[in-house]
């Protein structure tokens, strides 16, 4: 399933976690003035699919080139946050031909990133002990499934720097507690990640050199995903978003459109010269 909408060069976006296509609504708008944008729900999350396989992010960063090939885009820009940043990557990795440039944020690179100790302060536990909980084979979905208010609740209020409106976080969470396999396919991404660590060590040989912009909210990872991704592409650049926590496309959305449109100008006015110009263009007889 995705949201599609505007003209100019395509531009696709790629959720997190807990969230929907829906987290950059109030983004797109803006941007469907200057590109096609193709909001997408990852696998197992929203109105997608939900198999009980292929989740790890190689397939699923194959399905958004299969998606994007249904629509007769062979190139194009990316943007992926949280796991959307997982999918990203992985596409990136195996499919270098397919980005013109690539934004990401807020996650880390699955077999890249150090792995943070099982003890750490406090308030860092609050916001990490997810990752391991999500990878329970069964357990997560018994102890959740009823009470997702509680969980995917303490989930947004903890990684945010200004709380989300309630209105919102309801929408998401009356959306996993709406059918059990939509509580699963919400796991299934860290249920898949020793295979992602697996395919990461084939990917760090593959550096990515296509231009890459990283975007933190500054009470949130700020600098750390940069430098994360230093260790794997060539040409890295940073924005850190003052006051906005984990949820940026959400919490500081005209931030977040700022550092877009300066990162994509290059990207948008290379297709609308290429356009101009013809497919015909460089062309000898």
């Amino acid at each position: 399933h995705a949201v599609i909408g505007g003209e100019g060069p395509p531009l696709l976006l790629v959720h997190g976690w807990p969230q929907t296509w829906y987290q950059y609504r109030l983004v797109m708008p803006a941007l469907a003035r200057d590109f096609e944008v193709i909001a997408v729900d990852q696998r197992g999350i929203g109105l997608s699919d939900k198999p009980h396989d292929g989740y790890d992010i190689g397939t699923l960063a194959d399905d958004m080139v299969a998606l994007m090939d249904s629509l007769g885009h062979q190139r194009f820009a990316l943007v992926g946050f949280d796991t959307g940043m997982f999918i990203a990557y992985a596409l990136a990795a195996d499919h270098p031909d397919r980005l013109d440039r690539l934004v990401v944020g807020e996650a880390f690179v699955p077999g890249v990133s150090p792995s943070p100790p099982l003890f750490v302060p406090g308030p860092l536990n609050e916001r990490l002990w997810h990752l391991a909980f999500n990878r329970l084979a069964m357990v997560n979905e018994d102890l959740v499934r009823g009470r997702e208010d509680i969980f995917f609740g303490a989930e947004y209020a903890a990684w945010a720097g200004t709380p989300l409106p309630e209105e919102v976080v309801k929408y998401y969470i009356d959306r996993l507690a709406s059918d059990p396999e939509a509580l699963r396919g919400s796991f299934e991404l860290y249920r898949a990640l020793d295979t992602d660590f697996a395919q990461s060590e084939q990917r760090k040989s593959r550096r990515l050199t296509m231009p890459v912009l990283v975007i933190g909210g500054a009470q949130s990872v700020g600098e750390d995903v940069a430098n994360t991704m230093k260790l794997v592409a060539d040409d890295v650049q940073s924005v850190v978003i003052p006051g906005s926590g984990h949820w940026i496309a959400e919490e500081a959305p005209e931030e977040m459109l700022s550092a877009l449109r300066d990162f994509l100008a290059p990207y948008q006015d290379g297709s609308a010269a290429a356009a101009d110009r013809g497919p015909h263009a460089g062309a000898t007889s």
